[in-house]
């Protein structure tokens, strides 16, 4: 395949349909016509594509927020109850018995 068919190939399979049918209908004006509009549509494609990669990025971004909040809350939650169970420990060594647990769960703590 040549350079410029694999060129019009990755433009066609990045590039919104509307913009690919603008592009034909660029290529069908006469000679004058199209070395005029070829630029602006040159710069409206590459930002279209650079948008549509920086959107890309942000949702990678997200997603991996999305699955560190999950690791996070998981890692709280494995925290809070290994405390509570230390807690229940201390006082039942110390003979406080449950008197301390309502003040303990009332206050968060």
């Amino acid at each position: 395949m040549s350079a410029a068919a694999q060129s019009t190939e990755q433009f066609t399979n990045d590039t919104p349909v509307e913009l690919v049918e603008l592009h034909r209908a660029i290529q069908a004006l006469p000679p004058a016509q199209r070395q005029t509009l070829i630029p602006a549509f040159q710069r409206v494609a590459e930002s279209t594509n650079r948008r549509r990669k920086i959107l890309q990025l942000v949702q990678e971004a997200l997603g991996q927020l999305r699955l560190d909040m999950k690791y996070l809350v998981f890692d709280l939650e494995a925290t809070r109850r290994e405390r509570d169970t230390y807690q229940k420990q201390v006082r039942e060594l110390t003979g406080e018995g449950d008197l301390g647990s309502d003040e303990d769960q009332a206050s968060g703590f």
